[in-house]
């Protein structure tokens, strides 16, 4: 009813949209029935996009008197660790078996046919569990869109779970079925706010700024006229997928639109300081901001002190900690735990570690963090022993170490340490996770132990993690390289037998090592039948000459 009011106002007020905007918002084949849109989709006979305007419409803005986009409640468009969501909650009632079975129905032909498997197990559907189920499956989009048509039938999808359903579509680069899904949104007026900021985000994230800065202009459609907000939270999804460049000319473009301002400068800054670590760049950036008249603020010197930091230039860090200060900016625990990184990276420990006694002098009290930063170097240097010590140091300090803390000594550590290490986490209560499982299982591939990796990968069951495709890649691959070719394939058919999709790299290498070993035999045979026919001939010269 809402839906066809809108398209209603927008064909008089506005002739010019009407059509794009349909051909947008439902574009379907007319053979097809709209609410059977997303399934015809899945079959992947629906393959249409935004399709792309030239480059110069994409970099400059036009907007119409639309409505303002509110500037409430944007918080990062992916960050579903906030308070609202509970995504990761593995004490759900019935949550394990459901994504067993949802694991089964991933193979399932038809639709219907998985569906009917689910209802008839017996298991009641309520949104924790559906957005639950999506959460642990969002590497499998298949399973987890099972999961969400499921949840749908039982009226279990909000607004919530309808983001996270089109994340793990824009994740696994399913745009279509994530446009359908926002059209399914406008439809049941639901707020399709955060939904385009999501698409945005994931655009950015699959390397295509354009189609990103083009859901941008796109959020018109829907009532939304892009504010700064939403024009911050464009800059800062291209700046973090690497797309920095793009992100820069789009601010200079729409400088008319949207005035040069710090926040926006500081944004492009972040990505060049932490997201590609580029001190070149930074430093330009930095003389843009002054031909511009933009004064750098607090932030501004915490991000260029953190990337001199990490590129390890002491003398530049604390030049510019020194000029922040004259200019009366209150440098924050960032800015120190930049300074202490730098200090122990360059072999400056004690300078450090006075650094830690100047800030309980100003009555500031070093974090986690702060001992990290001389941490992380430490193990980076191959200095373990040293590491150890700041580690014992933090805990008498009453700091309690984190998962960062313990996974920059898994990086280093032999197998007993690993041990160790991992037992310190579980009994801290800060793991060990999937991550610090992928620390070890890459290291002890690449160091080519298989025997401790395969110790590690039993270990990871009763530290109840749960493998996902990345750790069976590793080890599929890591074992293959090590030439323990019948266990790597009864890792990867363990892998398919757990609801995994095939993966085409491991099946060559798998396939490589077969055709590897029947070129082994036919070499094998030829020698053999090569050492038979000498054997014979020196027979005969040898009756030749008794004779």
């Amino acid at each position: 009813m809402a839906l066809c009011f809108f398209t209603r106002r927008l064909h008089f007020k506005h002739p010019h949209l009407f059509l794009p905007l349909l051909l947008h918002l439902f574009p379907s084949s007319p053979s097809i029935p709209s609410h059977s849109l997303l399934a015809y989709h899945l079959s992947g006979a629906f393959h249409q996009t935004l399709s792309l305007p030239s480059r110069s419409s994409l970099l400059s803005v036009s907007f119409s008197t639309l409505q303002p986009f509110p500037a409430q409640n944007l918080n990062d468009p992916i960050d579903f660790h906030d308070g609202s969501f509970h995504f990761d909650d593995p004490e759900v009632p019935g949550l394990l078996q459901f994504l067993e079975l949802l694991n089964k129905v991933a193979h399932f032909s038809s639709e219907a046919e998985a569906i009917a498997f689910l209802d008839e197990s017996g298991i009641q559907a309520n949104k924790n569990l559906v957005s639950s189920a999506i959460w642990a499956l969002r590497e499998e989009w298949r399973p987890a869109f099972f999961a969400f048509k499921w949840g749908h039938k039982w009226n279990c999808n909000d607004e919530k779970v309808c983001n996270l359903m089109i994340w793990v579509f824009g994740s696994h680069k399913k745009f279509s079925s994530a446009w359908c899904l926002i059209r399914d949104m406008h439809r049941s007026s639901l707020c399709t706010r955060r939904a385009m900021l999501i698409m945005i985000d994931r655009y950015a994230s699959a390397n295509n700024s354009a189609k990103a800065i083009q859901t941008f202009h796109f959020m018109e459609k829907f009532r939304l006229t892009p504010n700064q907000v939403a024009f911050h939270a464009l800059l800062t999804a291209l700046c973090k997928n690497g797309n920095i460049e793009e992100a820069e000319e789009f601010m200079l473009v729409n400088k008319k639109l949207f005035p040069l301002e710090t926040e926006g400068f500081n944004i492009i800054l972040n990505g060049w300081c932490n997201t590609s670590v580029d001190v070149y760049e930074a430093k330009r950036v930095w003389r843009e901001m002054s031909k511009y008249c933009i004064t750098p603020n607090a932030t501004s010197y915490s991000y260029m002190i953190s990337c001199f930091s990490k590129t390890g230039n002491l003398f530049d860090s604390l030049r510019l900690y020194d000029e922040m200060k004259k200019r009366d900016w209150v440098p924050g625990m960032e800015v120190y735990n930049s300074l202490v990184y730098v200090l122990t990276r360059e072999n400056c420990l004690k300078e450090a570690l006075n650094i830690i006694d100047k800030l309980k002098e100003k009555g500031l009290r070093p974090d986690s963090a702060t001992f990290n930063s001389m941490i992380r170097p430490l193990c980076e240097a191959r200095k373990p022993l040293e590491a150890r010590v700041i580690l014992k140091t933090m805990v008498e300090e009453n700091l309690s170490p984190t998962a960062e803390t313990y996974h920059a000594f898994l990086e280093v550590t032999d197998y007993q340490g690993t041990l160790e290490f991992l037992s310190r986490m579980k009994n801290a209560d800060v793991g060990p996770n999937g991550d610090s499982f992928l620390i070890i299982l890459k290291k002890f591939m690449k160091l080519e132990q298989p025997v401790n990796g395969l110790k590690m990968w039993t270990d990871m069951k009763q530290y109840e993690v749960v493998p996902t495709r990345v750790h069976y890649s590793i080890m599929v691959e890591g074992l293959a390289r090590c030439k323990w070719f019948m266990k790597a394939r009864e890792i990867y058919e363990e892998m398919i037998a757990n609801g995994f999709l095939e993966d085409p790299k491991l099946k060559k290498l798998l396939q490589e090592e077969v055709l590897d070993r029947f070129d082994k035999q036919k070499k094998q045979v030829k020698k053999a039948i090569n050492d038979k026919s000498l054997s014979r001939k020196k027979s005969s010269n040898i009756n030749w000459r008794n004779h």
